[in-house]
């Protein structure tokens, strides 16, 4: 296989591939990359044997079509401190060879065919989500998956597909995001009676495949694994195993008070109180009362805030404490022009935040 590539563009497909390699000691081929070069294409293959990547490099020259194993860390370096705009690469199983204008690179080969094969997108019942919903829908929840599982799988974000709507929804006990978009349906797919939970990293490395915001995205979910194939990528991985809270259950169905609040000063708000938390004290205390807000926080040895905002609320004044950070979290991934209204059962039950009828996020209180 011999391949004359942009350097800058093959830099950062094998970053993007090199996401789905291994880190750990499975089989040491797994830290590499193969690449298969045919006509005028070139496709980088990563697993872990959990999540793979089959991606397309951009505008390769392919002057030997062919597969070989190119050492990914080695690679990723060689093209990062490389000034040459050009290089070439020649591989076979005994060695890969990157060449540029004054420099000369030669790793150890392997043999392609031991690298596991990742499946290609070839299903006829999938749906069909557009690159810039989609994107949007994982920002708005990964970030609120658990980083440890316990008796629910929370360590990745559910999918639900059914008809014209797709509902992506995480949650780590304490905090629970919920967003929803169109989605086209395709030969009758579906997720009913089924879990569908998608690791964090296998999200993590579709949102970074998402380029363009009209671009179509495919996604095939199967009993224990995903497809999904954007313009350049398909990417493979194995879902999470267990049972998902039932979290229909816990979403409230009423509430006593309706706030709406404004993203961008709401944000300043709750960081200027946070500034005064600490390790042991994650905590800022919330007083909703008519036409204004006031966040009061103090730490052990930090010392106390107190801030004051304006608020359109001429209800019954409400206390209510949380973890200021869960709520940063939140705020940071919306729009700073969109709705945002927060619904209050009272001080110790749990708030539900809503942006429009697409976003919905549940956070506990502190006792």
């Amino acid at each position: 296989m011999k391949l004359y590539c942009e350097r800058e563009a093959l830099l950062g497909d094998c970053q993007l591939a090199s996401a789905a390699a291994t880190t750990r000691d499975i089989k040491p081929i797994l830290r590499n990359l193969k690449a298969i070069a045919d006509g005028d294409k070139c496709v980088l293959m990563a697993t872990d044997l959990e999540l793979g990547i089959r991606l397309q490099v951009r505008s390769p020259q392919v002057q030997e079509p062919g597969e070989a194993i190119l050492p990914a860390n080695k690679l990723t370096s060689i093209l990062r401190e490389s000034t040459d705009d050009y290089l070439t690469i020649e591989a076979d199983g005994q060695k890969c060879v990157v060449t540029g204008a004054h420099n000369e690179f030669e790793m150890p080969g392997e043999d392609p065919a031991e690298f596991p094969d990742i499946p290609v997108f070839s299903e006829k019942k999938h749906h069909e989500l557009t690159a810039g919903a989609l994107r949007t829908m994982i920002r708005r929840t990964v970030f609120a998956a658990a980083r440890e599982s316990t008796r629910y799988a929370m360590t990745g974000v559910v999918w639900e597909l059914e008809g014209s709507q797709c509902r992506l929804v995480a949650t780590d006990s304490k905090r629970l995001a919920l967003a929803t978009g169109p989605a086209k349906e395709v030969g009758g797919h579906d997720t009913k009676g089924g879990s569908h939970i998608v690791p964090t990293k296998a999200m993590a490395l579709l949102e970074r495949n998402l380029h363009d915001d009209d671009e179509i995205v495919r996604v095939s979910l199967r009993p224990n694994e995903v497809l999904f194939q954007t313009e350049k990528a398909t990417i493979y991985s194995r879902l999470v195993e267990g049972r998902f809270p039932p979290y229909k259950e816990i979403l409230p169905k009423k509430a006593n008070a309706r706030i709406n609040l404004k993203v961008p000063e709401f944000l300043t708000a709750v960081r200027q109180a946070a500034i005064m938390t600490d390790e042991e004290s994650k905590r800022v205390n919330f007083h909703f009362a008519p036409g204004k807000l006031t966040l009061a926080a103090q730490g052990a040895a930090s010392g106390r805030s107190k801030v004051e905002m304006d608020l359109e609320y001429d209800g019954t004044p409400i206390d209510i404490a949380f973890d200021p950070q869960y709520l940063v979290e939140m705020l940071k991934v919306l729009e700073t022009d969109a709705a945002l209204s927060l619904d209050l059962i009272d001080g110790s039950k749990p708030a539900l935040f809503k942006s429009g009828t697409e976003y919905q996020y549940l956070v506990m209180p502190l006792s």
